[in-house]
């Protein structure tokens, strides 16, 4: 038996999960970070404070086995790119170093983008796309991007930026609409059972650059039509239709360049059952809803891939 502990304090989750690499099983451990109602996210600061409450509640709940991990994976920044920084993932982070220095395991720092796409790949059933190139979506709401991934030695995935959203991300879109309906932040899954209300039809154009998308102009739509009365079941439909059309314009859009490559849908947003089935497809592969929102999943997996390559990923080792 090899167990990985992965954790991962995201803007809006603290999470834990503990990875078996050789039943392949996963135990998850995540709670929320607390949001008025009313209002649609943290400050950095608040999101740390609250990390540093809830981490230790967190990792009671995954009942570690004493002296028997492995290795520890974290996320450390949202992307694998320069500049790429948050603060409340400092949380993690030390976290992890400290329980790596004290169990005398290696750690394993990743971003939480790539956690998001393991996460998906082992939910599908589908991690033997490690070993060659893909496109994966990371949906949102910090995120709209659609990314060219390649095995890499150092990093496990090197990650080629191919589109995004030019102004609001999708997850925004949908909080802002869901907080404007009275729904609770974050508000993707209580919108989708709101818009499973609605018999009405939409049709919706996205409005695209190349391959990259704009959405601004879909939340303006949402308000302009609650504002006249459109009834909220209606509104949230209207919302996650446009956001469906959306992403397969992207997919269609970057397909056309890369025909033959599979395609791995992660982040939350793209568990919204709606958006799901106007997108699926053969060689299209999703996220369960569990290891879709923001998890430690994919950390845990990140640090048992990089045990099994050895010395391949030792520079991301954090020193102990």
């Amino acid at each position: 038996m090899a167990l990985y502990l992965g954790l991962d304090t995201s803007n809006y989750t603290t999470s834990a999960a503990l990875y078996d690499s050789a039943a392949g099983t996963i135990t998850q451990a995540k709670k929320l970070l607390p949001v008025r109602q009313g209002e649609r996210g943290l400050r950095q600061s608040d999101a740390v404070f609250h990390h540093t409450v809830q981490l230790p509640e967190v990792l009671s709940g995954l009942s570690l086995p004493q002296g028997a991990i492995d290795g520890i994976g974290v996320s450390v920044r949202p992307r694998n790119a320069d500049g790429s920084y948050m603060p409340c993932f400092l949380c993690g982070e030390g976290t992890a170093r400290v329980l790596g220095q004290a169990l005398s395991v290696p750690v394993y720092r990743t971003s939480h983008q790539i956690g998001h796409v393991l996460a998906a790949l082992y939910s599908a059933g589908q991690l033997s796309l490690l070993h060659g190139a893909f496109i994966a979506f990371h949906v949102s709401g910090g995120t709209t991007d659609c990314v060219l991934c390649e095995p890499d030695a150092a990093e496990l995935l090197h990650i080629i930026p191919l589109a995004s959203s030019l102004d609001l991300k999708a997850g925004q879109v949908i909080d802002r609409v869901g907080v404007m309906l009275g729904l609770s932040f974050p508000c993707g899954a209580a919108l989708e059972q709101l818009a499973m209300q609605s018999d009405a039809v939409f049709h919706y154009h996205p409005t695209m650059k190349g391959a990259d998308c704009c959405l601004s102009g879909l939340e303006n739509q949402c308000r302009t039509a609650y504002e006249k009365g459109e009834p909220p079941e209606n509104v949230a439909k209207r919302c996650l239709t446009a956001i469906s059309e959306v992403v397969l314009e992207m997919t269609d859009a970057v397909l056309s360049q890369h025909p033959e490559l599979p395609v791995v849908y992660a982040g939350g947003v793209m568990s919204d059952m709606l958006i799901r089935r106007r997108l699926e497809k053969e060689n299209r592969y999703f996220a369960a809803p569990e290891f879709s929102c923001d998890n430690a999943a994919g950390t845990a997996i990140y640090a048992a891939v990089c045990a099994e390559q050895g010395e391949t990923c030792e520079h991301l080792q954090s020193q102990n």
